[in-house]
């Protein structure tokens, strides 16, 4: 009877044991093999990384092959706060990172107090030096990872050019911007496993593509002519208290751009705390009306046309001219002039009745389109402006005579230097470029080359045109402060009334005043265009903007040997510019 029991016993409990190693293989089977989707993403999310790699940008470097923008290796102190959280170590951790990386306790203390979240940056951008004397404090759940950040070496030299790359590594200004898909590279891929403190099972890892650097962008701009350029600009500033000036150093026979310079600039590395005027590439993106320095493309047509010589006389009326119910006066008193004179003196009047009674509207108009006014040039940056010309069927009887003298029609300075190129360069114009050539991997991609953009005047008319542009920096002329010893010296003065915001007519009280020419005027190799925005007290061109033009001319013509085929003559037009 008892050994009949403790069978029935013994058969029982085996019976239980039995179906609880079922039990236990049936749930063993379903967690392995069952429909657990969520919790598999759940395993995968603490123990899978996958993370894209930032490709290293390319670097910016000047004609010579110096370094405008290049990125630096940094490192992001970054932290697993649920790890932390855990521990009980929210304030330890915190008053640690926050001594090392001098922030405020709280700002740390609110990122590593978040238990539920397993990543977060602390402080992005930190030094490597910094890095490993927080790393040898071997705190649990802080990590690091490599990072880069751009830096712009030559701080704000042509900072409007260069432009910035914001904190994401995204091009935002300048060539960062235009060029940012060549920049940026080829983003690497890592997939890897991690345990449970989030440091990388390097054995386990699955997927290593490393980044591909960024294109190097060559530009055609030399650190120091774009020097010598900003530098006179900086002197205008002050000199005249001016609320901004720009310039551009342009080689005339190719369209390279050797400078390009604006003022005020701000620093490239702070470029967070810029305003907007401080960012405007000016050359390219402000319109102003030219005022005489459009004399010159107006007598270059005139004298295509056939229509005057440099010897034609002109009767300028003693300075004050009825025309269309409208009277136009001149600075000085002028009686019958010449039209080289008209040129050399500057005479409203005179070019204006060549632009009004010997051309037709729709041929001044088309003269001045051909020369590149009111359209955009492509040089390669973003922000350009077009200008603006009315179109001819909407011009009044009067406007042809104003528009001869530089007024109802706003330009660029890029724009007025590539219509003076095209004098000095026979007659032909070309397109502007900055950047010189584009390279990756060792290999040259793409390479800028000088580009004909078309022929507004005969090479006969561009060498009238261009001798008569030279006795403008002569003795009597407008343009004399311009001169450099050793070099004859060809330009037109400019000198603005800015229109009235918001209603019309014009400022009593502030001028644009300009000067571009270029050198040596018996062949010219460079141009340059300096434009002086609302100088004080002193307002005419040829006494604020022709001396930075000589400054600047002086020293890019010894920093670049260029000879100087009249020497001999260089009596006429000698002097410090000043």
């Amino acid at each position: 009877m008892i050994d009949r029991e403790n069978g029935w016993r013994l058969l029982f409990t085996a019976t239980l044991l039995m179906l609880a190693m079922l039990g236990l293989g049936f749930r063993l089977a379903f967690l392995h093999v069952g429909p657990h989707e969520r919790t598999r993403e759940l395993y995968e999310e603490v123990t899978h990384i996958q993370r894209t790699i930032n490709a290293p940008r390319g670097n910016i470097v000047d004609a010579r092959g110096r370094l405008l923008a290049l990125d630096h290796p940094t490192v992001d102190v970054c932290v697993d706060p649920k790890v932390i959280c855990a521990r009980g170590q929210v304030l330890a951790v915190s008053e640690v990172l926050s001594r090392a990386l001098q922030l405020p306790r709280g700002v740390v203390q609110s990122r590593v107090d978040r238990p539920k979240r397993r990543f977060e940056y602390v402080k992005r951008f930190v030094s490597e030096e910094k890095a490993e004397e927080i790393r040898e404090l071997a705190l649990k759940g802080v990590f690091f990872r490599e990072s880069t950040v751009r830096q712009y070496p030559q701080e704000t030299l042509m900072c409007h050019v260069v432009g910035f790359s914001n904190l994401e590594g995204v091009g935002s200004a300048g060539i960062e911007l235009i060029m940012n898909k060549l920049l940026k590279g080829r983003p690497g891929l890592l997939e890897s496993e991690v345990d449970g403190r989030r440091n990388e099972l390097y054995s386990l890892r699955k997927v290593d593509i490393a980044p591909e650097q960024g294109a190097d962008i060559h530009l055609t701009l030399d650190q120091n002519i774009q020097y010598f350029t900003e530098k006179a600009l900086d002197e205008v500033m002050e000199e005249y208290n001016a609320k901004g000036a720009w310039a551009i150093v342009q080689r005339v026979k190719t369209g390279e751009i050797l400078a390009m310079a604006a003022r005020p600039g701000f620093d490239l590395n702070d470029f967070r705390n810029a305003v907007d005027p401080q960012k405007m590439n000016s050359p390219i993106g402000y319109n102003y009306e030219p005022g005489s320095t459009m004399k010159a493309m107006v007598i270059a047509a005139a004298i295509d046309m056939g229509i005057v010589t440099p010897e034609t006389m002109i009767d300028c009326e003693n300075g004050a001219w009825l025309h269309e119910g409208r009277i136009l006066h001149d600075s000085h008193p002028y009686g019958i002039l010449s039209v080289s004179d008209i040129l050399k003196k500057s005479s409203n009047i005179g070019i204006a009745k060549i632009a009004a009674l010997y051309m037709k509207p729709e041929v001044l108009d088309s003269y001045l389109r051909d020369f590149g006014i009111a359209r955009k040039h492509g040089a390669g940056l973003p922000g350009e402006e077009s200008g603006y010309l009315l179109p001819v069927s909407k011009w009044p009887k009067i406007k042809a005579s104003r528009v001869g003298i530089g007024q109802g029609v706003t330009v660029t300075a890029l724009q007025m230097m590539n219509a003076l190129c095209s004098i000095g360069n026979g007659g032909v114009l070309m397109k502007p470029y900055v950047v010189k050539k584009i390279v990756h991997n060792g290999e040259t991609i793409v390479e800028g080359k000088p580009e004909v953009a078309g022929r507004p005047i005969s090479a006969e008319a561009a060498d009238i045109t261009l001798k008569m542009l030279a006795r403008v920096t002569e003795k009597g002329g407008t343009g004399r402060r311009a001169c450099v010893r050793g070099y004859r010296v060809a330009g037109k003065t400019g000198t603005a009334q800015k229109t009235l915001k918001g209603r019309r007519g014009y400022s009593d009280t502030n001028y644009i005043g300009s000067f571009m020419g270029f050198l040596p005027a018996e062949d010219p190799e460079i141009a340059i265009i300096v434009v002086v925005d609302e100088p004080q007290p002193i307002h005419a061109g040829g006494r604020v903007a022709a001396p930075a033009f000589a400054e600047i001319a002086r020293q890019t013509a010894r920093y670049l040997d260029i000879p100087s085929p009249s020497y001999k003559f260089a009596g006429t037009q000698s002097g410090n510019g000043r």
